[in-house]
């Protein structure tokens, strides 16, 4: 595979690898570490690629166990934690200062989730893939991917609810 083909197939999804490197990772750079290793590990690959039902479920698996690795090695104790600052364009800015608080929340929020809860809610309701991608990315029954995906959401919910009626983390 010529180098103007590999860009054309991964470039439409690189963006997703970043953002599921980032939800697991946390940390920009570590992030930004990962999907590039995924990337050259992919472009290693290339004349593979045609072996693959789907290159970007093959890439998200990839990134997915990258990631799980990277945070089981002795490097996961020198992660950094960085929060993003969100930006909305709003003018008003208590409006802007309330969304970026509850943006900010919901990522707390699924940070504290379980590895599985966190990914498929981050597959599905971020990435917005299909249960049947998600199934094939993660290993997983349909049964169980939904299952995962209604308790996270409900976890999610449970923790908003209480922020929001108590002011309290």
């Amino acid at each position: 595979m010529k180098q103007n083909e590999f860009l054309a197939t991964v470039m439409p999804f690189k963006d997703k690898l970043y953002r599921m490197a980032k939800r697991l990772l946390v940390s920009k750079e570590e992030a930004e570490d990962a999907t590039q290793e995924v990337l050259l590990k992919l472009w290693n690959k290339s004349d593979k690629m045609g072996n693959y039902k789907s290159v970007e479920a093959f890439a998200m698996t990839m990134t997915k166990n990258f990631c799980l690795d990277r945070l089981k090695s002795k490097q996961a104790g020198n992660l950094k934690l960085v929060h993003s600052n969100y930006e909305d364009g709003q003018h008003n800015l208590q409006r802007s200062v309330e969304q970026a608080d509850s943006v900010s929340w919901v990522e707390k929020i699924m940070e504290e989730l379980p590895e599985q809860q966190k990914m498929v809610l981050q597959l599905r309701d971020v990435e917005d893939y299909d249960f049947e991608e998600i199934e094939e990315m993660l290993g997983m029954k349909a049964t169980a991917v939904r299952v995962t995906l209604s308790r996270a959401r409900k976890a999610v919910r449970e923790k908003l609810i209480q922020k929001h009626s108590y002011g309290i983390g």
